[in-house]
């Protein structure tokens, strides 16, 4: 009889392993206790794998884990060491059309729930939340993430990756893919942040986020928020009276309704104090529709719009319900910097993990890697963050390269490596820190290479 699925706590690893031995048992416990339960991650429970097989539910599940940037032959060759009896592409193909999406989805919660202690800025989990797009194999049957193509354009199809990123920790905390089509970075903001399990945080967002309604969830779940904001007539400041001075702190307590009443409109004169919030727009802490024999119950919304220079002729407007005394604009300045690390993120988990090939045309499947990559990120950012680099009288400071530590983490999890060589490698790998290093994109030309000489 199997034994119960319990969820495996990082801390409840013995302290004397080797760190990056501690970060694999954790994922190798999670895989090892759902496959005991595999009919609840099966899409047919009561047939799907009850025979035995080469590729069992825990082998398929580490199978997609493994997959890089070849083929899938190439891919099982490596997960598996080349042994005599190698399971066959399609052996592989059908197994992993057992697995539902969400099966993959529910391993990337759970590892990145029970890994890793938490780096906190001043008590809060410091958070930055953007979405990228992942242009998949042209698949017209999606109309999701279909997209015609117009002028001589060939047919192309986008998801859309929501993402939040714990700027501390460096780790994805929690991601929803939708298609391009029915994307909603408004919605999936606030799923996000509804959802999440962590007490105390701040979220720290670009300009494509500034919304009442967002502002309001992180209000209600106790967290903090600062989002750069439009400075033009289509911001939400832009109906607020501000200071006419190039750098101000201003604090604003805002009463929000839907009433339009001869009376509200005579309260809503007061810019800085009442704000109409029309029925066609969303807003999830008021009634759509307000008679007007029902008393106006306003929603109660507090924040600062702060504006600091950044560059000689350059300004920044933010909007924060950061304490005043505790958070000082030249202190926001910096919080908002850190967003940057989701950027980077975003071009390391494309080009460096590569999500940006998928062994599959069904975005089901695609899923399946999607997460299987965002897993093997946070794998390898456990990993690399704890190493250890020597300070040495140099020019510059220096971390680990995250493209050779990626490498080396997928070698050790596959089994090729043991637990102190790959601390000791990935600390061989090392890149110089050159803050303020800034040098616009270069286009340049590229010649089309024959699939003759693709990469085996």
């Amino acid at each position: 009889m199997a034994k119960p699925l319990v969820r495996v706590d990082f801390e409840e690893v013995p302290p004397m392993k080797h760190y990056p031995q501690r970060v694999k048992e954790t994922l190798m416990n999670l895989i090892d206790e759902m496959s005991q339960y595999s009919w609840l991650f099966s899409k047919t429970p009561e047939r799907d794998f009850t025979r035995k097989r080469k590729l069992d539910f825990e082998k398929t599940v580490m199978s997609i884990l493994n997959l890089g940037s070849r083929s899938i032959s190439n891919e099982l060759l490596d997960c598996f060491k080349c042994p005599a009896r190698l399971p066959s592409a399609s052996a592989f193909v059908q197994q992993r059309s057992k697995l539902p999406s969400s099966t993959m989805e529910f391993l990337f919660r759970e590892f990145t729930e029970t890994s890793g202690p938490n780096e906190l800025y001043r008590g809060y989990r410091l958070m930055a939340v953007d979405g990228s797009d992942l242009q998949i194999a042209t698949n017209s049957g999606d109309a999701d993430s279909y997209f015609p193509g117009t002028e001589g354009q060939k047919p192309f199809n986008l998801l859309h990756l929501n993402a939040i990123y714990d700027l501390r920790s460096h780790l994805y905390v929690d991601v929803i893919v939708e298609g391009k089509h029915v994307s909603n970075e408004h919605k999936t903001f606030t799923a996000m942040v509804d959802r999440s399990k962590i007490s105390s945080a701040i979220v720290v967002a670009d300009r494509g986020y500034e919304s009442y309604n967002n502002m309001a969830h992180v209000q209600e779940k106790g967290w903090k928020f600062l989002l750069r904001v439009r400075d033009s007539a289509y911001g939400i400041v832009s109906g607020l009276k501000l200071p006419d001075t190039d750098v101000f702190d201003m604090p604003v307590n805002l009463l929000l309704t839907r009433k339009q009443t001869n009376e509200a409109k005579e309260l809503h004169k007061d810019r800085n104090r009442y704000r109409l919030i029309p029925s066609r727009r969303t807003f999830d802490y008021l009634p759509q529709c307000s008679k007007k024999s029902i008393p106006m119950k306003p929603y109660e919304l507090f924040f600062r719009v702060v504006r600091f220079k950044i560059s000689a002729n350059t300004y920044e407007t933010i909007v924060t319900n950061l304490d005043r005394d505790f958070f000082s604009p030249s202190e926001l300045k910096n919080i908002y910097a850190m967003r940057w690390g989701i950027e980077t993120s975003f071009r390391d988990l494309k080009y460096t993990v590569g999500l940006l090939h998928f062994h599959a045309k069904k975005v089901e499947y695609i899923l399946q890697e999607i997460f299987a990559r965002l897993i093997m990120y946070n794998f390898s950012e456990l990993i690399t963050s704890q190493v250890l680099i020597q300070k040495k009288n140099r020019k510059y400071a220096y971390k680990a390269n995250f493209s050779a530590a990626v490498h080396i983490c997928r070698q050790f999890f596959r089994g090729n490596v043991s637990p102190p060589i790959v601390e000791a490698l990935i600390a061989r790998f090392l890149l110089p820190v050159r803050p303020g290093r800034c040098r616009s994109r270069k286009a340049t030309a590229k010649a089309a290479i024959s699939f003759v000489y693709r990469v085996a």
